[in-house]
């Protein structure tokens, strides 16, 4: 045997060698598996909803807040409905303000749940349906919600509306779409534009939906920031007076238009500012609306009302079952979804009376995920 094959390593060290780099290949591997399977396991824990991934933002500690602004007349009577809901969710991926009368606190005499402790606003004003002070009223919400910079995606609601979903499957929902949830069509069959809003505001912009909206960061800071479209509604988008008050017989004479401010604000607004195609344009808010009178009577318009009886597991599950939203005005068929992924087409519903939510709670309707598609 010569001393050149002498110094050549044994054909097993180098089977050893290949080896153990296979080895640690494998077990590098391995690991980015079980990491990218923990991540998913985190955003969907065992439910049969389509998975819904979390954007995330450039802030302060990466966690996006959803920030829960609540509109109501004085307390809030469905309180013990969305204290069981929070209890479900991380407190850091949440926020709650509270528009209430000028004065009201709320606290361990007024609240049943301790996550509305002192969130109500301290420069909250008095609100009338129909005028601009329902809007005003919203904007303050928004403005003192974008203060904390982690508030990444804003859903208003009212004092009686609950969720029909678990805290996490809500949350995923609304974080995951880069888009706002704000309904939004053409106004044609009953015209409540004025023509002294043309300066400001172009007819072809008009737009109604429901004021229950879910917003992303950017819309929210242009509906606050807004100094241009805001005092135009509040001078000329009023509801009709009572019809037999002399105030309704100004109005006749004055050739005025029934316009209902908080149904065409932020749709109008953002629809003049280019975004309508950064919209989902759809509420995540169910309503049933009882349409009688005339369209002066704008007070006989109301929601139907979820009442013990009516607001069962059958009568729940009709309402996750909805997946499209028909608008003949613009013969539009708006189909659900959520990150470009097909899903139900609400996440909360109203109006609520205090047996209705506690027969929510009490049958489990809004503690579960898990049977949304069954």
């Amino acid at each position: 045997m010569s001393r050149k094959s002498q110094t050549q390593p044994p054909v097993s060290l180098r089977g050893i060698v290949r080896l153990g780099l296979k080895f640690v290949i494998g077990f590098s591997v391995s690991l980015c598996l079980l990491a990218l399977l923990r991540i998913h396991l985190q955003y969907n824990p065992g439910t049969t909803l389509t998975p819904l991934s979390v954007v995330r933002s450039h802030y302060s500690d990466d966690r996006p807040k959803l920030a829960f602004l609540f509109l109501a007349r004085r307390n809030l009577p469905l309180d013990f409905l969305w204290d069981r809901f929070f209890e479900g969710g991380d407190q850091g991926n949440f926020s709650i303000y509270v528009h209430s009368v000028p004065g009201f606190v709320f606290n361990e005499e007024t609240t049943r749940s301790q996550y509305f402790y002192n969130r109500q606003l301290n420069n909250s004003i008095k609100v009338i349906w129909g005028e601009s002070s329902m809007i005003a009223a919203e904007r303050l919400l928004l403005a003192s919600a974008l203060e904390d910079h982690s508030n990444q995606r804003f859903v208003l609601l009212s004092d009686r509306c609950a969720p029909l979903y678990d805290f996490g499957y809500i949350y995923r929902y609304i974080i995951s779409s880069p888009r706002s949830f704000v309904d939004s069509f053409l106004h044609t069959k009953e015209t409540r534009y004025s023509v002294e809003m043309s300066p400001v505001i172009p007819e072809e912009k008009w737009r109604k939906g429901s004021q229950w909206i879910s917003l992303i960061r950017s819309h929210a800071e242009v509906i606050v920031n807004d100094g241009i479209v805001f005092p135009v509604f509040k001078k000329f988008c009023k509801r009709a007076p009572p019809l037999g008050s002399k105030e309704s017989l100004l109005f006749l004479k004055e050739n005025r238009r029934n316009c209902i401010p908080d149904e065409h604000y932020v749709q109008t607004l953002l629809t003049m500012q280019g975004l309508e195609n950064e919209l989902e344009r759809r509420t995540l808010t169910y309503t049933v609306w009882n349409i009688s009178g005339t369209k002066y009577e704008a007070e006989s318009w109301h929601p139907v009302t979820f009442t013990f009886e009516n607001s069962g597991p059958e009568e729940i599950k009709e309402i996750k079952k909805i997946n499209h939203v028909n608008y003949e005005s613009e013969s539009r068929t708006e189909w659900c979804k959520a990150d470009s992924k097909p899903v139900p087409c609400f996440l909360f519903a109203r109006k609520f009376t205090k047996e209705a939510a506690m027969r929510l709670v009490s049958e489990g309707l809004i503690g579960s995920s898990t049977n949304i598609t069954s």
